[in-house]
């Protein structure tokens, strides 16, 4: 009896298409905005997306760039897995600075701190943080639900008080928060890129504000803050 194990046929290659081949343009010309790729780099993967046949072919383009990971997430479920050169980690395990779960795939959180507070580790795939503070405040730490391509928004009514919040490195803060005698303060080391996504702080704070810290370690709640 032969010990040869039958061949299992291969998956035929997807071709890619007009809108395929203008996504991965579109990923580079954001990764150039962002100072990750020089002009010949740009160049040599711009002209290599326009002539490529096939949906393997678009995934090493992107798959170091971190805005382009949730496309080659997409492209990669499409060709049924990895290919040569794209270097994607194996197993369910999430790649370097990549969610560990997809945006709006967990519940909201909501939080009510009267003279009070407590620890809130925001879970992995929360799109949504809602807080009321009294005189009080909670400490958020938000370092498992960010993530390249990921934004959350933290919606906080605060008066007489405000919360601490932990982010880890890389993440965009955008303040659309309204402030009566009061205001937030961004560390300037928790100011990040956003190559670890966005964070959108909403609501309306009167004689209160919060505090954005940069995550040492990448758990707040056993850390000092950084100044």
């Amino acid at each position: 009896m032969s010990d040869e194990q039958p061949e299992l046929p291969s998956r035929p290659r997807i071709r890619a298409s007009d809108k395929d081949r203008d996504a991965v343009l579109a990923v580079i010309t954001d990764a150039v905005s962002n100072g990750r790729l020089d002009p010949e780099e740009t160049a040599e993967r711009q002209d290599e997306a326009i002539a490529a046949k096939y949906l393997d072919e678009l995934m090493p383009l992107i798959v170091d760039l971190p805005e382009g990971h949730d496309l080659h997430r997409l492209l990669e479920a499409q060709t049924g897995g990895t290919t040569p050169g794209s270097q994607i980690v194996p197993g369910n395990r999430p790649a370097p600075l990549s969610p560990l779960a997809a945006p709006g795939t967990s519940a909201p959180v909501n939080s009510v701190a009267i003279m009070s507070g407590r620890e809130i580790d925001v879970p992995a795939g929360t799109a949504e943080v809602t807080t009321y503070a009294l005189m009080g405040g909670d400490n958020i730490d938000l370092c498992e639900v960010m993530g390249p391509g990921v934004t959350v928004e933290l919606h906080s009514f605060a008066m007489w008080g405000g919360n601490d919040i932990y982010v880890p490195p890389g993440v965009r803060i955008k303040d659309e928060t309204v402030n009566i005698m009061a205001g937030n303060e961004i560390r300037q080391s928790a100011r990040g890129d956003g190559s670890n996504g966005t964070l959108v702080l909403k609501g309306m704070s009167l004689m209160a504000g919060h505090d954005i810290h940069l995550a040492k370690g990448y758990r707040g709640k056993d850390q000092g803050q950084l100044t």
